[in-house]
């Protein structure tokens, strides 16, 4: 069989898909090669969600094109968010490409490898893609760690966001599928799940479960292998306190609430279509920080949104001082042409859109320095990655309270010794802290 070069692009929802993708090329027989120089097939897996993700996929269906020249390449197969966004225009202006492979035709990559001609575009009434602990899977991230979606698709109607034309309505997987992939995944040396969805907080709601979240952390609680249990993307307007009580009776379930509030100001959210307002969110916060002592907190916040004031602006770089997060992303706002906020009034120059960006993160940064000094003379669990991808002279790991690829981590300088192995989860003496990152040694 040929040999498969795969590159996934975009988000640890989009890294599933990929997974999810390898498992179905290996079982059909394909080997894969991280070499696109030794592929016979390259596969992209793309990003659309905004501007820069788009330029990003582009310019690597084109880089990997390249191949089809030079190479020994001989088909180029690109798949993913891109495929659903653009797919006649793909079809028009990269003949390069062989075959499209849309996020609902995920089972048919290996069709789109080895057949003549493009794959015909699916009926999406009924057919949304969600994958099952059935489904064949090869992990891409380190063996200690991994994904798991636990639905697809969204059902809230937020004027910025085209996922809702991409991947569908939202939809639950079943609860047994899930807690018999996290046993697999024990199984194969997983200590680290990160639960993920566009609103993991409504898991099992499709099912008639208002409490689904709640009740699947339960059962995942008592798989035996499985250490530390995160979960992404909460949204603030379904959060309920089953969920909080267990994040914080759980020995297992990261102290971590992650949920992206976007802005503060009630008039720019509700041209985003969101619910919620700067005093409801401060109320909010202090729920979760009474019902979880020592809970880390993470948001992400879009400045530049078509309307938005100075005094929208200001109001949510005030809201984020007085909120005092232990993470924060800033976007500056894409002008998506399928989006609902693509034809609103107000637009905001781009220049103005950075500027906001950079003051947003400038006051961040110096809340984030506050909160890492707090750590400093603290012993902390810490999931051992192996070394640093900065210097061969440290290692790296991360708290709970520390996403992978997202948050910052922590620099070991010491305790590292020959027995220590990516994945040990060890105590750590925190002794330096930075805007984002930690610097400890490993205890006895």
């Amino acid at each position: 069989m040929p040999k498969v070069g795969f590159v996934s692009l975009g988000c640890p929802k989009n890294l599933v898909d990929s997974e999810v993708m390898l498992g179905v090329l290996t079982r059909e027989g394909y080997e894969i090669t991280t070499s696109p120089a030794e592929a016979d097939v390259i596969v992209i897996n793309t990003c659309a969600f905004i501007d820069e993700a788009k330029e990003e996929s582009i310019e690597t269906v084109l880089e990997m094109a390249a191949y089809k020249e030079h190479g020994r390449c001989r088909r180029l197969v690109v798949a993913g968010c891109l495929v659903e966004r653009y797919r006649d225009e793909i079809r028009e202006q990269l003949p390069e490409v062989d075959a499209l492979v849309g996020v609902n035709e995920i089972k048919e990559i290996a069709r789109a490898c080895r057949s003549n001609g493009d794959l015909p575009v699916l009926d999406h009434d009924g057919s949304w893609f969600l994958y099952s602990d059935r489904d064949p899977r090869i992990l891409a991230t380190p063996g200690h760690t991994a994904y798991v979606k636990i639905a697809e698709g969204c059902d809230h109607p937020c004027t910025f966001c085209v996922i809702p034309r991409m991947r569908g309505p939202f939809r639950s997987r079943r609860a047994e599928s899930v807690v018999a992939e996290v046993i697999d995944l024990s199984r194969r040396g997983v200590r680290e799940v990160n639960l993920i969805a566009q609103d993991s907080t409504m898991y099992g709601w499709d099912h008639g479960d208002r409490r689904g979240l709640a009740n699947l952390l339960g059962r995942l609680d008592k798989v035996d292998g499985i250490e530390w249990i995160r979960v992404l993307y909460l949204y603030p307007t379904t959060l309920y306190d089953e969920l909080l009580d267990i994040v914080a009776d759980s020995s297992k379930v990261c102290k971590y609430i992650d949920m992206p509030l976007q802005s503060a100001s009630q008039t720019v959210l509700q041209r985003m279509k969101r619910g919620g307002n700067r005093r409801a969110f401060l109320r909010m916060l202090e729920r979760i920080r009474e019902r979880i002592p020592g809970v880390v907190l993470r948001s992400t916040f879009i400045v530049g949104f078509p309307g938005e004031s100075e005094e929208d602006f200001e109001e949510t770089l005030e809201f984020v001082e007085e909120a005092r997060f232990d993470r924060l992303g800033v976007f500056t706002y894409s002008d998506e042409e399928e989006a609902a906020s693509h034809r609103l009034d107000g637009a905001i120059p781009v220049e103005l859109r950075r500027e906001r960006r950079a003051r947003l993160m400038e006051a961040q940064k110096r809340i984030s320095l506050e909160k890492n000094r707090a750590w400093v003379g603290r012993t902390v669990p810490v999931l051992l990655e192996g070394p640093s991808a900065e210097t061969d002279l440290l290692w790296q790991g991360r708290m709970q309270g520390q996403a992978p690829e997202i948050d910052g981590v922590v620099y070991l300088n010491d305790g590292i010794t020959a027995e220590t192995r990516p994945g040990d989860i060890r105590r750590v003496l925190i002794s330096e802290a930075y805007e984002y990152d930690l610097v400890g040694a490993v205890v006895p």
